[in-house]
């Protein structure tokens, strides 16, 4: 008697979704994004050319998509940096560390985005999709800081703050992947600090 094979597991869309975005991650790393095919792409995760159009309509949906995951993961450690019970300074210290580690952990991702920027500078309509991100991730920037004790105002100065946080840590990117060690971790956190305590007194 042949043994009972036990039933296939079918991975969820979900599932699918976040194992085509992790190989697009390692394939543009490696290719670069006008080096890298949705054929190697849909290798690396397991799957067929039509899977990733399934879930992705073209390279620039997945990187807009892998954008957006990277966005989410930024929201989630400054939310947890400022988990401090109200002590700003603290705070300040955990999310300079944060931005630090998050860039030496993302360095293929920092590059590949330099590269997208590229071609959305030269390209309307790339732009227009790249900037409504970069503003969406502000936005959830502002909530974060808005939800913590250490910065409990909000309006247009944390909007403001958000929007500053966000391309501050795209500027400290580009310089500690040329340069590892470049930015000095107290003195980012003296400027969070101070950051911090402006919208403090302003939400006064």
């Amino acid at each position: 008697m042949s043994p009972v094979k036990p039933p296939r597991i079918r991975p969820t869309r979900g599932e699918v979704r976040d194992r085509i975005l992790d190989a697009a991650s390692k394939v543009f790393a490696a290719e670069g994004f006008a080096g890298a095919t949705i054929d190697a792409i849909g290798q690396a995760a397991g799957f067929t050319k039509g899977a990733v159009y399934s879930n992705f309509g073209s390279k620039d949906e997945l990187f807009l998509a892998l954008l957006d995951r990277e966005f989410e993961l930024r929201g989630e450690q400054i939310a947890t940096a400022l988990e401090s019970g109200g002590d700003i300074a603290a705070s300040a210290r955990s999310l300079s560390r944060s931005v630090l580690d998050s860039v030496h952990d993302h360095a293929d991702y920092y590059v590949l985005f330099v590269e997208y920027w590229l071609r959305a500078v030269r390209d309307p309509d790339l732009r227009e999709r790249l900037i409504a991100r970069r503003r969406a991730a502000a936005a959830e920037q502002a909530d974060n800081f808005a939800g913590s004790a250490a910065a409990v105002p909000s309006g247009r100065p944390l909007a403001e703050l958000a929007q500053f946080v966000v391309t501050m840590n795209l500027g400290i990117a580009m310089e500690e992947v040329l340069q590892p060690g470049t930015i000095d971790p107290d003195l980012l956190a003296q400027l969070i600090t101070a950051l911090l305590e402006s919208v403090a007194v302003q939400g006064d």
